[in-house]
């Protein structure tokens, strides 16, 4: 009886600590992300015809796609921890699954919208995008660093998901001990929430 009380302590010390860590790991990502909005606000107060005139090349569609596709890949990453909760492992293993497949199509959408940039000649350096006013320079230059260092961000989301579906198969993630799953989510969320941000900073500028 003692033992089993003492292992419950323990698994809710480990617990706790896992998710501390996590939320410490996401507070180091917030400063980063809130320097560049910080630094993004700066400039967009300068520059603000620029800035409008920018925006214009973007494409509003595959932008309004990728929000879609990562909102809904956040609701499925929620399913998947709640059906593993409940026991449900294949289940939370479609949902995983699924969650995966859309992080990979917001990376092909990417991958075609900076394609098309590039195609026209605008990207760092370029002859055309150094043709422009200084402030349609500096949003294409903001634009390239934080929509690259979010797409990382997805990559490096997909990963850990596609662990988790790993650890899942193996029985490492069960609905007694599902804490590397929730961190998962809450990195996946962070994520997402994040280009919440981004899609109207860049894309819907008036």
């Amino acid at each position: 009886m003692e033992k089993t009380h003492n292992s419950a302590i323990e698994h809710r010390i480990d617990y706790t600590g896992a998710k501390m860590g996590m939320w410490i790991f996401l507070f180091t990502e917030m400063l980063l992300f809130g320097g560049l909005f910080l630094l993004y606000s700066v400039y967009r107060a300068k520059y603000v015809p620029d800035f409008h005139n920018a925006a214009e090349d973007l494409n509003i569609l595959l932008g309004t796609s990728n929000t879609v596709i990562l909102l809904t890949s956040s609701l499925t990453m929620a399913l998947s921890i709640s059906a593993i909760k409940k026991g449900a492992g294949r289940m939370s293993l479609v949902c995983q699954g699924i969650t995966v497949l859309l992080a990979i199509f917001f990376l092909v959408n990417k991958y075609v919208e900076w394609s098309a940039h590039i195609h026209h000649g605008i990207y760092p350096d370029s002859s055309v995008l150094l043709a422009m006013s200084r402030g349609e320079i500096v949003f294409f230059g903001l634009y390239f660093v934080m929509t690259g260092i979010h797409g990382l961000h997805v990559l490096a989301g997909a990963g850990v998901i596609i662990g988790m579906i790993f650890f899942t198969l193996r029985k490492k993630i069960t609905p007694d001990d599902f804490v590397k799953l929730e961190n998962a989510g809450l990195y996946w969320h962070f994520v997402d929430i994040i280009w919440i941000y981004l899609f109207p900073l860049f894309y819907l500028i008036t």
